[in-house]
């Protein structure tokens, strides 16, 4: 079976500088994989480290140790030790984000906000807007905010832009951080819909979730991180 995403005992730190030089461990010798058409979840407290796992994945934040390989051009590439140039192509072709915040351009629609990625990869613009506004009906973001910039929007309005423009590649890998925290249950059940059809497709997912219903509606595995924490801080 393809497995376009393998993890492998990785294990990340923060040094706090403020405090003496003190190193925080985050998670140690995470390993797992997630084959294509399969969601995996994140399970376990806030504050285990769930979300900086999800920003180890996408390249944000460096690893200690260990590897994190991505299917990228039929070769493996290893995010931890790629170059930002490398990170930046794995981002445009293989690997999407929804995180839990919309980062606005000033002046920009909602309907370019989102058909902005396919844009990007060389699709005719039009074409692009059309898609955009599809993923943006199905969300029920009303049609006259369509030509608004969306630093205007609600929290939850603002969120479905970003959903839409995460859901609208075909990524053969797609990371999901708590995309439904601020919807009503009808755009949940639309995004958990999304989702299916993603995995229909062959997208991996890897994802956070803290709703019970929706994580137990689009979770194929639950990862539980708090099995991965180190306990004490370790003086530097």
């Amino acid at each position: 079976m393809n497995t376009p995403l393998v993890v492998s005992h990785v294990a990340k730190s923060f040094t706090m500088h403020l405090r003496g030089g003190i190193r925080l461990p985050v998670v140690s010798n995470v390993s797992f994989s997630v084959t294509a058409g399969q969601c995996v979840v994140l399970g376990g407290p806030s504050g285990i480290g769930k979300s900086s796992l999800l920003k180890m994945v996408y390249g944000n934040y460096a690893v200690d140790s260990g590897k994190i390989e991505v299917l990228h051009n039929s070769t493996m590439v290893d995010l931890a030790t790629a170059d930002p140039r490398t990170i930046l192509d794995v981002r445009r072709r293989t690997l999407g984000y929804v995180s839990q915040f919309l980062r606005t351009v000033p002046r920009v629609s909602a309907l370019d906000v989102v058909a902005e990625p396919l844009v990007a990869r060389g699709q005719e613009e039009n074409s692009a807007r059309e898609r955009a506004a599809e993923l943006l009906s199905r969300l029920n973001l009303p049609e006259p905010l369509w030509q608004l910039p969306p630093a205007t929007f609600s929290g939850g309005e603002q969120q479905r832009v970003n959903i839409a423009r995460g859901f609208i590649t075909d990524h053969s890998i797609l990371l999901l951080d708590e995309p439904t925290a601020s919807l009503d249950a009808q755009n949940r059940a639309v995004v958990v819909s999304m989702i299916a059809e993603k995995k229909k497709a062959g997208t991996a997912l890897l994802g956070i979730f803290h709703d019970e219903e929706v994580r137990q509606a689009v979770a194929d595995h639950i990862l539980d991180v708090q099995a991965f924490s180190p306990r004490k801080p370790v003086a530097a």
